[in-house]
């Protein structure tokens, strides 16, 4: 993580981010009504576990498992989970989207992947389709949160400006056409089925696998 909030108090060990105190409740609100009431979910770049805690608690009939391929995240996301001691959080994998050998062999309910697409190079969103498609059930659902690019839709000032500073930092990272996200996504067997306007210029997607 790159910001930590001075003024949350952490277990040891755990990483905290603003960007998660911010958007939880308002992701939490459209999972509350759209994600099965029980099943597997896997979370993709789970980062500091904060969201997996919250989520997990919320929706007590799923059995959560977050993932993320950072060994510092992972540490971040096991603080947070035993700290919470939820009996449907499991511990965090080693799962990058761009090695299969990582991926679970089980079939999921749902894939929640937040703020990801656009910290990660192209290839990532294409092995996150890939996964999702071999692994959902039919009619399983992939969640996306991100900023996203639109056609016929201005590019918001303050997303142009992250944009620019993500290709500063690395020229593979930056927001993706949601055309060509829905494309990839198609590729793989899964429908878009609901878009989502979410605070701070953000969306939400979600793609059933057909």
């Amino acid at each position: 993580m790159q910001t930590l909030d001075p003024m949350t108090a952490t277990p040891s060990g755990a990483l905290a981010s603003p960007a998660v105190a911010r958007n939880t409740r308002p992701i939490l609100e459209v999972l509350k009504a759209h994600m099965p009431g029980r099943g597997r979910v896997l979370e993709i770049a789970a980062g500091s576990g904060e969201h997996a805690v919250a989520f997990a608690a919320a929706l007590p009939g799923l059995d959560w498992t977050p993932s993320d391929p950072g060994v510092e995240a992972r540490a971040s996301i096991t603080a947070w989970a035993t700290a919470a001691s939820l009996p449907n959080l499991r511990p965090p994998l080693a799962l990058d989207v761009l090695d299969p050998a990582t991926w679970p062999k089980e079939p999921l309910q749902a894939v929640v992947c937040i703020n990801m697409i656009h910290i990660s190079p192209w290839a990532a969103t294409e092995g996150l389709m890939a996964l999702a498609g071999s692994r959902l059930a039919t009619g399983g659902l992939l969640v996306l949160y991100g900023p996203y690019r639109e056609a016929d839709v201005p590019l918001a000032a303050s997303n142009a400006a992250f944009d620019e500073s993500l290709k500063a930092r690395d020229p593979d990272w930056g927001l993706r056409d949601l055309d060509a996200v829905v494309a990839a996504a198609k590729a793989e067997g899964l429908a878009l089925t609901r878009r989502v306007e979410m605070p701070a210029n953000n969306l939400m997607l979600l793609f059933r696998r057909v």
